[in-house]
């Protein structure tokens, strides 16, 4: 192994365990931006993004930015979410992931998501009848993966955060980077690593936060400007594993994958979350999935639940191949337990070209 991979390795680690240590319950809602702790993609969303060591392909973008590297040619996928059944909000994204050589792949990936239309309210108006507005909160992240050997994946991605509504508006900078670590005699065991949301701190500026107002005298009005706070954006550490299962392990090439997982999610503003999963495939044309994740206190009786996603979740992929191990299109499904409201319903479709 290259002094480089050991470097990379070192730095990842070392800001993994800063995170681990800033940790504290008691911070919960001291950050923002946690639109960024929103997995928009139906087949991780699926196993409620425990797949830290073995995603791969597009959506790693979002889990961890090393399994792009695993990305066979040309991946495109559409998403869309309707989150948390009641509240009337969805998500959008689409990804695009490219092999650029043998060892290289590049991707593109836009999350949006969708408030419909907000009445516009003001103190003088409670009640609204003002018309309406339409807030906008996205990302753009840009990501880059290597294979460094059979045995060692690595990844980080760059991602541009914007809040806004018509008139006030917040922009900032996040970074993700992931190691991803395969062994075994048919690469059975993973192993991955991921820190998330490193980035600036973010601030509401705009005309919104400016008001008239009397000048210390009283002689005459002059327009004030407010002053917002900062806010950091939720960083976090993943730490998971997975380990293969092959049903007809005598075959060169099984047909039946049975694999589990598990993850453990240590949070800068809020409590760590644990989670394990479990999932089926049968050959590329079908795989079937489920998943539990929880966070520390739950089932305390004396303690407040500070996440809504606490519990199942599961999700479905049907795929068509086109010619063996060439292009193919997916069909992806995926539902996550909420408490309260009804549920995250995410569909997908994917090219892999």
């Amino acid at each position: 192994m290259s002094n480089k991979i050991f470097a990379l390795i070192a730095i990842i680690i070392l800001c993994g365990c800063y995170v681990a240590n800033a940790g504290n319950p008691d911070r919960k809602g001291e950050a923002g931006a946690y639109e960024l702790l929103m997995n928009p993609w139906a087949k991780s969303s699926g196993l409620y993004s425990l797949n830290t060591a073995r995603i791969q392909g597009m959506e790693a973008m979002r889990v961890n930015p090393a399994g792009l590297a695993f990305t066979r040619k040309t991946e495109i996928n559409f998403s869309h979410s309707i989150w948390a059944s009641g509240t009337d909000m969805g998500i959008n994204a689409l990804g695009v992931a490219q092999r650029v050589g043998e060892t290289n792949t590049i991707g593109l990936n836009i999350m949006a998501l969708d408030f419909g239309e907000v009445d516009r309210t003001t103190y003088r108006n409670p009640e609204g009848g003002l018309g309406t507005f339409n807030p906008s909160f996205f990302n753009i992240g840009v990501s880059y993966a290597r294979a460094f050997s059979n045995s060692i994946y690595a990844g980080a991605t760059v991602r541009v955060i914007s809040e806004s509504i018509e008139n006030v508006s917040s922009t900032g900078v996040a970074i993700d980077a992931g190691l991803q670590y395969v062994t075994g005699e048919r690469d059975q065991a993973r192993f991955g690593l991921s820190l998330r949301n490193v980035g600036t701190t973010m601030k509401f500026t705009g005309d919104g936060l400016s008001f008239r107002g009397n000048e210390p005298g009283g002689d005459y009005q002059q327009t004030l400007n407010q002053r917002s706070e900062p806010f950091e954006l939720p960083s976090m550490l993943n730490i998971g594993a997975s380990y293969d299962f092959y049903l007809d392990a005598q075959v060169d090439t099984p047909n039946h994958r049975l694999t589990t997982l598990a993850n453990f999610t240590s949070n800068s503003f809020g409590r760590d979350e644990y989670g394990a999963g479990i999932e089926y495939g049968f050959k590329e044309y079908l795989s079937i999935r489920f998943a539990f994740r929880g966070e520390t206190g739950m089932y305390d009786p004396e303690t407040l639940k500070t996440s809504i996603y606490a519990g199942p979740s599961a999700g479905v992929t049907f795929q068509i191949p086109f010619e063996e191990d060439g292009p193919a299109i997916a069909v992806d499904y995926a539902y996550q337990h909420t408490q309260p409201f009804s549920g995250t319903h995410t569909f997908g479709l994917r090219f892999n070209l």
